[in-house]
């Protein structure tokens, strides 16, 4: 295991805790690294933009606070705070 070591397996994990985040804030980090995949936390601040691209694996996001805007090939998904979506592997996507 990787990143914060609060973030414990077998163990109840608050994830807003994990990366410290606000208004003028953009940051990723990786919580569990595995040959399989891993699993990251990432903030992005309002009205920010991350680099549109493809991952080998699928992807999970979950909007923790606020709101985000996820185009996955190309077809735009709004989500809300508490909502997810799972983008496909080898497809393109922005958020």
């Amino acid at each position: 295991m990787m990143g914060n070591p609060e973030f414990l397996q077998s163990k109840d994990n608050i994830t807003v805790e994990i990366i410290e985040y606000g208004p003028e804030t953009n940051g990723i980090k990786t919580i569990l690294k595995k040959s399989a995949g891993r699993f990251s936390v990432t903030s992005v601040n309002s009205g920010g933009l991350l680099t549109e691209r493809t991952t080998s694996l699928d992807t999970f996001v979950q909007i923790i606070e606020g709101k985000a805007e996820i185009v996955i090939d190309g077809k735009p998904h709004s989500l809300i705070t508490g909502q997810s979506i799972v983008i496909p592997a080898n497809v393109l996507h922005y958020v």
